[in-house]
Parts: C-alpha cells; sequence; structure tokens
C-alpha cells in the first residue's frame, strides 16, 4: 500500500488530511495550464490511487481563481507542431491515460471549478465522479477552436452520457463556453456555489463520502463505468455480485446493528 500524504509532487499542490486528498494545479499566473510534466505526474497520481492506504476520496480543486486553461500554449501546443506521428500519438495517449487512471482509481473524484475550466481543464472536470462550480465557472472544449476535432480524451463518449447527445454535439463542434448555468442545468454541474464558499463545499461533500462505507463507494464507481458496455440483464447479473460482495463486508454488519440500535453507522471502510 502507497501513503499519498509521503508524496511530493513537482507539478501540482497535493494535501491529504482525514483521508481526503487535495489537488490543485499551481500555475495560477497562467490559469494553471497543464504542461507534458503536470500530465505525466496526475496520471501517476491516480494510477496509485487503488493502492493508496490513506486516501478514500479525492477534491480537484481550483487555483487563484481558475481550474485549468487547458495545455500550455508555449510547452505544449508549441511544440506539437513539430512533432511526427509517432510522437504525437504518444503524447495523445498519454493525456487520454489521465483519463483512464482518474476512472479506475476506484475513489471518488469531486471537481471543484472555479473560473476558466477549458479544453484539457474541462475534460479533467468531465472526468470527475461529481461535479461542483461557481457562478464564475465558464467550461468550454475549446479543440476546434485550435483545428483539432472534438473527440479528445474520451470527450466524445463521457460528454453525451452526462449532457446528452444534442448538447455535447453543440459544445464539441462550436468550442464555445458553457455557462455554469448552462452546466448546472444540463447536469454538468451537480450545484452551484458562490467562489468564495467553493472549495469549503467541496471538501464538505468529500468528508461526507470518506465517512460513508468508502469500499462499497469503490465498488459503486467501478459498476457505474463497467456497466457502460453492458446490456440490461448483464448489468442486474453484476450488480447481483457486487451487492452479495458489499453484503460481506463489516461495514454492512456495522450499517444493520446501528439500523436495530437507532444510532447513526460509523463505517470503517472494511
Amino acid at each position: 500500500m502507497t501513503e499519498m500524504a509521503k508524496l511530493t509532487p513537482e507539478h501540482f499542490l497535493l494535501e491529504v488530511a482525514d483521508r481526503i486528498a487535495l489537488v490543485r494545479l499551481n500555475r495560477p499566473d497562467r490559469k494553471n495550464p497543464l504542461t507534458f510534466e503536470s500530465y505525466a505526474e496526475l496520471r501517476d497520481f491516480f494510477g496509485a490511487l487503488p493502492y493508496a492506504s490513506d486516501v478514500d476520496v479525492v477534491v480537484f480543486a481550483s487555483n487563484g481563481g481558475n481550474f485549468c486553461s487547458g495545455g500550455d500554449v508555449h510547452e505544449i501546443i508549441g511544440p506539437l507542431v513539430g512533432m511526427d506521428m509517432k510522437a504525437l500519438l504518444a503524447f495523445t495517449r498519454m493525456t487520454g491515460d489521465l483519463v483512464k487512471a482518474m476512472i479506475h482509481c476506484q475513489k471518488p473524484i469531486i471537481a471543484a471549478v472555479d473560473g476558466v475550466c477549458v479544453g484539457a481543464g474541462a475534460i479533467v472536470a468531465m472526468a470527475a465522479d461529481l461535479r461542483l462550480a461557481s457562478d464564475a465557472a465558464k467550461c468550454a472544449f475549446l479543440f476546434t477552436r485550435v483545428g483539432l476535432a472534438g473527440c479528445d480524451m474520451g470527450a466524445c463518449a463521457m460528454l453525451p452520457r452526462i449532457i446528452g447527445q444534442g448538447r455535447a454535439a453543440e459544445l464539441l463542434y462550436t468550442g464555445r463556453v458553457m455557462t455554469a448555468v448552462e452546466g448546472e442545468r444540463w447536469g454538468f454541474w451537480n450545484a452551484l456555489h458562490p467562489g468564495e464558499v467553493l472549495q469549503a463545499e467541496a471538501m464538505g461533500l468529500a468528508r461526507r463520502l470518506a465517512a460513508g462505507p468508502t469500499f462499497a463507494h469503490g465498488i459503486t464507481k467501478t459498476q457505474i463505468n463497467q456497466e457502460w458496455n453492458m446490456g440490461l440483464d448483464q448489468a442486474i447479473e453484476a450488480e447481483a455480485q457486487a451487492q452479495a460482495i458489499c453484503m460481506q463486508t463489516r461495514d454492512f454488519e456495522r450499517a444493520y446493528h446501528a439500523f436495530v440500535a437507532k444510532e447513526t453507522p460509523a463505517f470503517q471502510g472494511d
């Protein structure tokens, strides 16, 4: 098992307390763009989370009033123009690996989005399990604005499932900004909060999840993602097996005894 609190990332900020990992990009002067190095380090961080002994929930928060401005124009976009196909494919696969690591990390991820959330930043928010935003959040899938297709890092698969095919198509074709109000109305944002309390609201939600049956949360995340590719019969069978596994946990037994005693269960994640 890995203790995430012992990690000292070079390209993002990490705080671990009360079984919650708080992640923030750390270039607020540039609205927190991603670089080759931060992509790779975030991929490795989320890839290690299934083996983390001290983290049950992740909050991916904003920094300096913005979430993420996407790939850095000078440190990513410029070099990509001069790469051959092999190098370009290695890069695009690496960025996709970040999304896959987030999906398969077995921990709920909460995105707390203030200000700019565009390009790859919008993808990171999309890949979170729950998304909170401020009224000032500006989310855009900008890829067509730089001459690329909207199908980046899983966007054409995931975004329609969140907000619907027609709305996703509009955003991915035009690259326009989705306002905070639109995003909440369409189901992209779970809730809107004033910017000054956004991170506190996200941390409060994270604490509620961390106090719950965290093993079962991991099963829930796994099933949500695996059932994309299942028919209804297969999904019902998979969920029967998943619940049978959860019924063997001590948290299930704790919940039963607490209910009988009219007490609040104290889940411990086992």
